[in-house]
This record gives C-alpha cells, sequence and structure tokens, in this order.
C-alpha cells in the first residue's frame, strides 16, 4: 500500500513539473498576445507553460507574460504586419459595398451585413470554395407587408493565389406575401490582385420570372488598401435597359473598427437622359461570425 502511495505521489509530482516546464513553440509563426488590462504585444512564441508564455518581439524583445494576465492569443498573418505594426485583416475581403469579388469565405468564416437599417444579409463558408449567403428586407414588421428573401450560393476558384481569382454565383429572390415574384441576377466574376487590392470585372444577367435579360450587367470595382484601418472603394455598373442605359457610380471607402467594418460612400446613377445629378449617402456595417 505504501509503495503505491508512494507511486502516485511521484506521478503527480511529476506532473506537475512537466505543465510548468518550458515548451519550446513553432517560431516561424506569429502571434497577438492581448493582456486583460489592454495592452497588445506581437511576436514569436518562445517557450509556453501553464503560468507563462516568453514572447519575443520587435520592438521590446523578449518578454514573459503571465497567463493569467492573457486575455487572447491569435496567430497572425505575416502580411498584417506593417513597420511592427499590426494592420487589421479585412473583414468583408469578398465584397465591396454590395457585389461580391471572386475571393470566397474560408472554410468556417461568416459575417452579418446591415445596410441603412432595413437591409440584412449574412453568409458563411461551407468550404473554401463554397459560400452561400441569405437576406431579408423585414417589411412584414410594417403592418404585414410582402417581404423579399434571398439566398446567394457562390463558388470561387483560385488560379493563382492572391493574384488571380474566378467566382460564379447566383442570386436568386422572391418576395413573400406575393405571388410569382420571383427574381434574381446569374453572374461571372474575375478578381485581379489580393484581398486588400483588387480590380473585379463581372458580369450577369438578370431574371423576373421566367424571362432573362436580353443583355448583361456590367460591373467593375475596385478596392485598394490606405493603411491600417481604412480602404478606398469604388463599384460601378453599366445597365442596358430598352433604348436607354444607365452607369451606377458608387464612390467611398471602408473602415476597420477592431471587429467591425463600416462602409460609406456616394451613389451616383447616371441616366442618358437625366438632366440633372443626384448623390445618394451610402452606409453599411458588417460584423465577422468567428469561425473555426
Amino acid at each position: 500500500m505504501n509503495k503505491t502511495i508512494c507511486l502516485i505521489f511521484l506521478f503527480i509530482l511529476f506532473s506537475s513539473f512537466n505543465g510548468h516546464c518550458q515548451v519550446v513553440a513553432d517560431t516561424s509563426k506569429v502571434f497577438l498576445v492581448e493582456t486583460i488590462d489592454g495592452n497588445e504585444y506581437v511576436g514569436k512564441i518562445l517557450g509556453d507553460n501553464t503560468v507563462t508564455i516568453k514572447l519575443k518581439t520587435d520592438n521590446i524583445g523578449t518578454i514573459t507574460i503571465q497567463r493569467m494576465n492573457i486575455k487572447k492569443i491569435k496567430e497572425i498573418k505575416i502580411e498584417l504586419i506593417k513597420n511592427g505594426t499590426v494592420w487589421y485583416e479585412n473583414i468583408q475581403s469578398t465584397r465591396y459595398f454590395w457585389a461580391p469579388n471572386g475571393y470566397g469565405l474560408r472554410k468556417g468564416e461568416g459575417y452579418y451585413q446591415n445596410l441603412w437599417i432595413f437591409y440584412n444579409q449574412a453568409g458563411y463558408g461551407f468550404s473554401d470554395n463554397f459560400s452561400v449567403g441569405v437576406g431579408l428586407i423585414p417589411l412584414f414588421l410594417f403592418a404585414g407587408a410582402s417581404t423579399p428573401v434571398w439566398i446567394t450560393p457562390k463558388f470561387s476558384i483560385p488560379v493563382k493565389k492572391d493574384k488571380f481569382n474566378l467566382g460564379v454565383g447566383i442570386l436568386a429572390a422572391t418576395v413573400i406575401g406575393e405571388d410569382n415574384a420571383s427574381f434574381g441576377i446569374a453572374y461571372g466574376l474575375t478578381t485581379f490582385g489580393s484581398r486588400d487590392k483588387n480590380l473585379t470585372l463581372g458580369m450577369g444577367y438578370g431574371y423576373a420570372g421566367k424571362d432573362w435579360a436580353k443583355k448583361p450587367i456590367v460591373m467593375v470595382s475596385t478596392m485598394i488598401r490606405t493603411g491600417k484601418k481604412g480602404y478606398f472603394m469604388s463599384e460601378n455598373y453599366y445597365i442596358s435597359a430598352g433604348d436607354g442605359s444607365v452607369v451606377i457610380m458608387t464612390l467611398g471607402g471602408r473602415s476597420l473598427i477592431r471587429k467591425v467594418a463600416v462602409d460609406y460612400g456616394l451613389v451616383v446613377p447616371l441616366f442618358s437622359n437625366m438632366e440633372s445629378l443626384v448623390a445618394i449617402p451610402w452606409l453599411g456595417l458588417t460584423v465577422p461570425l468567428e469561425g473555426k
């Protein structure tokens, strides 16, 4: 019995010692360590145990942080580090103001987007190449008015990583409360550039019921990173309708506020027979849904 008790004691002692000893980590990765007092440290983890971690930073050298003081540890992409500062990741890298690009949500990623309070859409990446979005405008809140709803499946095809992506999808919509109210657009996209700096050329055919448009909608959009928290964006359409045509231009930007992206700009419709210029303000909000 005494021998058994001694073995149990030695096992517990060894387990406790082993849990506190330093473990050498993969120094090829970079991590963001956020402490409970709001400080953030960026560096490579040289070792860690149940009590502390040892972090090698570029600006203040190697430091030891008590685990009890750590709020979060997150691996970050090396390309997001600029001059020792971590740039915020683009929360909505797969879309411009409204239109998609050739990039897709990664597996497990998701987002919720709201435009002017009433427009609501959420998307989720089922794989690195396939995502689905759903949305609605809740007009039923106003005396049970007819409510538009839609679904947006999309396939993304990376031809050359961070340089050339293709996308194909459809926006299929209907209006709940009305008969024969289906409509939407099937589209294809070509995106040149990275998730932070790109140009997209797109073409789509709209439909209403069983009738398809005879001429396509052409889209040209761009996104350019301007700093740690900002982007310049432009989303533009050419629509041919009957004997006339319309160009819809949207110019503005995106600001990243930690885990929220705020889009803002002006929408300028240019009709072939218009007599005056009109600019409509745009305001949108995107919140990421944490993936795995």
